[in-house]
């Protein structure tokens, strides 16, 4: 059990942050190989300018999938913190609910918008085979990864109202 425990816990855990390097790294080396394939060898790669556009998308939305899960995405805490301990909580449900209601929406018309794309056999601009749903679909995974952020959020909020502890109001993890 610890065998599969374990790497589940480290997904847990590092799943955002990982998948945000990946991509910002990507966009950085592609960058600075363009800057300096445009000035020094007078040439460009054409797909150099809209593949980190695209890699942006999985940085912004994996990024916000992150930040809902350290509890520092769209909070009013020095309204939160002034409530009493019965508001608080509700506006943790509150919190919830919004964030569920809108990723469900988000993500009805993300995933047709991204099986268009899909269909159509769009490719990326300045290349012959790399496809731009690749990129499209960090927005229906980050957001279905938000949504079960806001779930762990939650439950942990009821956990804490059941033993009567302060609820948190943003996490800091260590390289924050």
């Amino acid at each position: 059990m610890k065998f599969i425990l374990g790497p589940l816990r480290w997904l847990d855990r590092n799943a955002e942050r990982s998948l945000i390097l990946m991509a910002y790294s990507a966009m950085t080396l592609i960058i600075v190989y363009a800057v300096f394939e445009r000035f020094i060898l007078k040439q460009q790669v054409p797909w150099s300018t809209s593949i980190p556009i695209y890699l942006f998308l999985w940085v912004t939305w994996i990024g916000c999938s992150q930040n809902v899960r350290k509890r520092t995405h769209l909070v009013f805490n020095d309204f939160r913190l002034r409530m009493s301990y019965g508001l608080q909580f509700a506006c943790m449900w509150l919190d919830a609910v919004l964030w569920i209601v809108f990723g469900a929406i988000v993500l009805y018309f993300t995933i047709e918008q991204t099986r268009l794309v899909e269909m159509n056999f769009a490719i990326v601009q300045g290349t012959d085979n790399i496809m731009q749903w690749w990129f499209y679909v960090a927005t229906p995974l980050a957001w279905s990864l938000l949504i079960v952020r806001v779930l762990q959020n939650l439950w942990d909020d009821i956990r804490r109202w059941r033993r009567r502890e302060p609820f948190l109001v943003a996490i800091q993890t260590i390289g924050d």
